[in-house]
């Protein structure tokens, strides 16, 4: 997607940020991680922002396109989460394994 282009690489981690914990608030701090850590979460989580960013521009888009744009855009920014959940989901059961295999 050629939306992040456009900005810095710092605005663009920011803005994914922001796109997961909005969806994912109880896992702010497995996310800043996660991000910093995983090329493949980050990438995610940036795929997300752009998609949303799209989506929220879909009423720019013509009338006559307007409609299926928009659920292009919904069904990607909800594959998306649906990734983001899973990876977080992973990541928990990752961590209470090395916590358990400590005890």
């Amino acid at each position: 997607m050629a939306f992040v282009a456009a900005e810095s690489r710092p605005v663009a981690r920011e803005r994914a940020f922001s796109a997961a914990t909005r969806r994912f608030p109880q896992a702010e701090f497995a996310i800043r991680k996660l991000m910093s850590h995983s090329e493949v979460f980050r990438d995610i989580c940036e795929e997300l922002a752009e998609a949303e960013l799209a989506l929220a521009r879909v009423p720019e888009v013509p009338a006559a396109l307007r409609e299926a744009r928009k659920t292009e855009w919904q069904e990607l920014v909800d594959r998306l989460a649906a990734e983001l959940a899973a990876a977080l989901r992973e990541n928990e059961a990752r961590r209470n394994r090395v916590i358990r295999q400590s005890d």
